[in-house]
């Protein structure tokens, strides 16, 4: 039997998981294990309705939060929508990021110019959005220069990380979307990725995993925390 996922914490109204790249949150088609929230129902039973608090993109690995109740659910979803909630996430971009630290506050909307409906991109009229970034470390590969980033989002737009790291010059490596090659993108929805462009993009996902998740609940501060996954640890493991 496949495993379901990785569990970072279970009791009576939550459960936190470690998403694994590459799974979606909500199904579009395939089996029972083709999204994030069906493989939750195997685990809780097909009668229970859980609640997704936060999503991660397909290709981001991490901490997802789920409420096992409704009352739950709604007590969660203040908290984030009040931005109560401490949000880090491991990134490795293309090139070395030079400062050591900085904000990203550029707002966020449709790329009208894009043939992809999804896509978007940075515009003056678009929604307030605001990033953080750390450096942890700067290394050199056979394919390049790369930063390791502790990347902390205030606000939780749509590819809100990927977008403010492409338009600081330094695209996380892997982004299919966001990395300056749309076609990367449809290449793999088309299911048409040459071994070339597999080369070009590196790593089988896009490098960003979301690390930890911290907030207050029912009197104390909490904190989950997942490291990622084997083929993010050993590229950035390299010298």
């Amino acid at each position: 039997m496949e495993k379901l996922f990785e569990i970072i914490h279970e009791d009576v109204e939550l459960l936190v998981i470690n998403k694994p790249a590459g799974l979606v949150c909500h199904p579009t088609k395939g089996d029972e294990y083709s999204s994030l929230i069906s493989r939750i129902r195997l685990h809780l039973g097909t009668e229970t309705h859980p609640h997704l608090i936060n999503r991660l993109d397909r290709e981001t690995s991490g901490v997802v939060v789920v409420a096992k109740d409704d009352i739950t659910a709604r007590a969660l979803r203040k908290i984030w929508e009040e931005r109560a909630v401490r949000k880090e996430y491991l990134a490795i971009v293309h090139g070395h990021v030079r400062q050591e630290r900085g904000t990203i506050e550029a707002r966020l909307g449709k790329d009208v110019e894009s043939q992809i409906a999804i896509k978007d991109r940075v515009v003056d009229n678009g929604a307030e959005a605001r990033t953080d970034f750390l450096v942890e470390r700067r290394f050199i590969r056979t394919q390049g220069d790369f930063t390791l980033l502790q990347v902390m989002p205030h606000t939780g737009r749509k590819h809100q990380i990927r977008i403010h790291l492409a338009h600081l010059g330094h695209p996380i490596v892997g982004d299919k979307l966001y990395g300056g090659d749309e076609d990367l993108y449809l290449a793999l929805v088309q299911d048409r990725l040459t071994p070339e462009q597999w080369e070009t993009l590196i790593l089988p996902h896009h490098a960003l995993h979301a690390r930890e998740v911290r907030y207050h609940w029912n009197g104390h501060e909490v904190v989950y925390h997942a490291e990622p996954e084997i083929w993010f640890q050993e590229f950035n493991a390299s010298q």
